[in-house]
């Protein structure tokens, strides 16, 4: 069994995952192995001038601190991300964890389901641009655009693309849902995947209003405020509406697929489905969140988010706690993939002027006991601190008996 050691400064810390909101915290947390410091995660600190919030633990091999992020939107998620760096100096890699709004149609034919987890291999700014009066264009220019991931990412989305690695992820994946799912049975937050008849997509044009004659201001064009806070069953959305899909009769049996793909940040909450597709279509995006911008020039990064609705204006929160656990579950699945630096512990600590931790070595030179090979024949032995067994000889220092 593998013991690991509790990290001793900020340094040994390669890879932060990031939420919004404290529902995807909230599931982030139940796939931390344990947390260091007290029961929290907390007591590492943070340099002068970071305001952020951490807990800090290990999820697999890895060392991993979760960034709670006080708001939504870009302009939040950019300046924890400065803290973030300031705070852990040697991050390899940040994980925006949580839930997005999904593409249901995407070319090919293929089809985005609630509860499907998307993750990014780019992200696009979608709301950049000048605003004409008689239409919006975005900044595409190479300085306007964010970057392609760093090799390291680039790296690690290419082992989980094909098809032995995208099983393994995929399976990796669903045994974590599963200890999320067991270790929460009887909690308030619920993490079982929703009923079916929950799962319904609707025209683009069709909107979430008051369609029976009613003295509200509704007309064919917009919803008055008390239908934006109604649900789809108490406004009666019309079946009519309802988009016959390839996996509507077992969406409740269907396990979580995983899509990769060019995700949408903005800051805007999109919950219009003809905007939706006139950006998936232009920009080709499978996605719409609200904090990858921010982090993406900040530290390299990876969006994973579960799709919770359809970025339309039917959207609700039914199925935000799974999509959340989905994410998550898959987060973990990614970061079992993800190599570890060797010696990250030692060297943090050579660097920084510290004595490396006492350990006892096999053939080694260091300080603590030297452990060597006996046998037949001149015994070739490492040197170093510490008692010296050479052989059928012993040695202390410079003194042999």
């Amino acid at each position: 069994m593998i013991t690991y050691t509790r990290p001793q400064h900020r340094d040994e810390f390669e890879i932060a995952v990031v939420c919004a909101l404290p529902l995807e915290s909230d599931a982030v947390s139940l796939i931390f192995d344990e947390f260091w410091g007290d029961e929290g995660g907390h007591g590492l600190g943070r340099s002068a001038g970071d305001q952020n919030s951490y807990t800090n633990g290990r999820i697999g091999d890895h060392n991993v601190v979760l960034v709670h992020l006080p708001n939504m939107g870009k302009v939040s998620t950019a300046a924890a991300a400065a803290g973030l760096r300031s705070s852990y100096t040697r991050l390899k890699l940040a994980v925006l964890t949580g839930i997005c709004g999904g593409v249901p149609r995407l070319e090919g034919g293929k089809e985005i389901f609630l509860g499907d987890v998307i993750i990014s291999q780019a992200v696009v700014q979608y709301d950049l641009g000048r605003q004409y009066p008689e239409k919006f264009i975005r900044k595409d220019t190479t300085s306007d655009n964010l970057g392609r991931p760093n090799q390291d990412i680039r790296s690690l989305l290419a082992s989980v693309q094909g098809e032995f690695g995208l099983n393994h992820l995929q399976q990796q994946m669903l045994r974590t849902l599963d200890q999320i799912q067991n270790k929460t049975a009887g909690h308030h937050v619920v993490y079982t995947r929703p009923p079916p008849t929950e799962d319904v997509l609707l025209e683009p044009a069709y909107l979430h209003r008051h369609h029976d004659q009613y003295n509200c201001g509704c007309d064919d064009n917009a919803a008055c405020n008390k239908a934006m806070d109604s649900s789809c069953l108490d406004l009666r959305c019309a079946e009519n509406s309802v988009l016959r899909r390839a996996h509507s009769g077992d969406s409740q049996s269907r396990d979580p697929r995983i899509f990769f793909g060019q995700v949408a940040s903005g800051d805007t909450v999109m919950k219009s489905g003809e905007r939706r597709d006139s950006i998936a279509r232009e920009h080709n995006v499978i996605a719409f969140e609200m904090e990858g911008a921010g982090v993406w020039d900040q530290v390299p990064c990876l969006v994973v988010k579960g799709v919770c609705d359809y970025a339309d204006s039917h959207k609700n929160k039914v199925w935000q706690p799974y999509a959340a656990a989905v994410a998550a579950a898959t987060t973990k699945a990614l970061l079992g993939l993800y190599p570890r630096t060797d010696n990250l512990t030692q060297r943090s600590a050579a660097e920084d002027g510290r004595p490396p931790p006492v350990t006892n070595n096999f053939n080694s030179n260091g300080t603590g006991s030297q452990y060597n090979n006996t046998g037949n024949g001149p015994q070739y032995n490492n040197t170093g601190g510490g008692n010296q067994f050479n052989g059928t000889n012993m040695t202390f220092g410079n003194f042999t008996r």
